[in-house]
């Protein structure tokens, strides 16, 4: 799955979402002053902001593999060693932080178990990997009325469910599996109130991720059904989603 999309598009379709959840994973991984930290998978930067705010600028690395996200990120996070980069080859050398976290990345690694692995490779010894994915699984992710509805019209449709990470208890496996020990999993939620239903609906058009994707292979028809049918099982607005997200750490 790439993300070629502005970073605008993705902050107004996931990155209202994440921004909620950084704080909870830094804090998962013990971040605090005195460390230096890599984001893996950052985006547009959420979690980066997150961790200049514990470390400062100089303490913190970033990499992604979407170029516009790269861009995004380096603009909004000065003095930030950010590259372009997959999970799967960090360019950094062994033992170099001491804690790697992936934020909402490890389901669109091509290899999880390699790109955990190589968070674990550039993380010190006894230092910490942490990472989490929506509880897409359990139907508790940010975009589970969504994924009903399209299952519904569509019972083939691939409804991010099946992705590494987003069943509980599956991202301990794959963090068993990199070598990581001390491992702990966890359940963390947050909750973002959305002023119309519009608010909510637009940004699912934007492209980002395979909800926009699947937005996009629709006819203008199966959108308008898509969306009108999200509409019914939505409460009238103002309305607050609530999404739970499994975290996992574990030590070098």
């Amino acid at each position: 799955m790439t993300f070629n999309v502005a970073a605008e598009a993705y902050d107004r379709f996931m990155g209202r979402y994440s921004r909620l959840l950084s704080p909870q994973l830094a804090d998962l991984a013990g971040v605090r002053g005195g460390q230096r930290a890599l984001d893996v998978g950052c985006g547009p930067g959420a979690l980066t902001g997150a961790l200049v705010e514990r470390l400062g600028p100089g303490s913190v690395s970033a990499v992604d593999p979407s170029e516009p996200f790269v861009a995004a990120a380096r603009a909004r996070n000065p003095g930030v060693d950010v590259r372009r980069a997959s999970a799967e080859q960090l360019p950094f050398a062994d033992r170099t932080f001491h804690a790697a976290l992936a934020q909402l990345v490890v389901h669109f690694m091509s290899d999880p178990v390699a790109g955990l692995t190589e968070m674990a490779r550039v993380t010190r010894q006894g230092g910490v990997v942490a990472a989490c994915v929506w509880d897409h699984a359990g139907g508790h992710g940010p975009l589970a009325v969504f994924w009903q509805v399209a299952r519904e019209m569509d019972p083939e449709v691939d409804d991010e469910s099946q992705l590494a990470g987003t069943r509980e208890g599956h991202l301990a496996e794959l963090f068993e599996a990199a070598g990581l020990r001390e491992i702990e999993e966890t359940a963390h939620s947050v909750s973002l109130k959305h002023p119309t239903f519009d608010a909510w609906w637009e940004p699912f058009v934007l492209g980002v991720g395979p909800a926009g994707s699947h937005v996009a292979s629709l006819d203008a028809e199966g959108q308008a059904e898509l969306r009108e049918r999200c509409r019914a099982l939505l409460p009238t607005a103002p309305f607050v989603i609530t999404a739970t997200a499994w975290a996992t750490r574990g030590l070098v």
